[in-house]
């Protein structure tokens, strides 16, 4: 059976889970934070069968979140980088975590905290408004067209 692609769908929420939305991809990311950059590495630290992480990590690299970088010539062997537009992906990756924290917690406490290294604190994610600094939650913002959208494309 065939996946359905939203990759093309005027909708930021279907095209982002399009190339992130499965169970190991967020995992990879999320190693890829931690500093793990070779294959070997991921497959270690994950439990992921060689085949899945290779199409993950394929995925990852081809849509610009990671790069794959030659360590080695003989054999050839590469290791992925976190590129600018992966390590854009750590805010909502961080508030992937401060939901999780807070609703599938099983009662021990977060499984790990995050640490701001400026202030050296355990912090967690935010998410305000641009522009008056405030707490964005779904009572207070409302979704408008924007310029990307054809309403005749709009799925609902």
């Amino acid at each position: 059976m065939r996946r359905t692609s939203f990759a093309r769908w005027p909708c930021s929420i279907a095209r982002t889970m399009d190339l992130l939305g499965d169970q190991w991809t967020l995992l990879v990311m999320r190693e890829a934070f931690h500093g793990v950059r070779r294959f070997d590495q991921f497959q270690a630290a994950l439990g992921i069968a060689r085949n899945t992480l290779t199409e993950r990590l394929d995925r990852l690299t081809g849509a610009g979140l990671l790069e794959r970088v030659r360590y080695q010539d003989r054999p050839v062997r590469h290791e992925y980088a976190l590129t600018d537009m992966g390590r854009d992906f750590f805010p909502a990756l961080a508030a992937i975590i401060r939901w999780g924290d807070r609703w599938l917690d099983d009662g021990t406490g977060p499984p790990a905290l995050l640490h701001h290294l400026d202030c050296d604190r355990p912090t967690s994610a935010d998410v305000n408004c641009t522009q008056c600094g405030e707490a964005l939650t779904a009572e207070r913002v409302r979704f408008d067209p924007g310029p990307g959208l054809v309403p005749a494309e709009a799925p609902r």
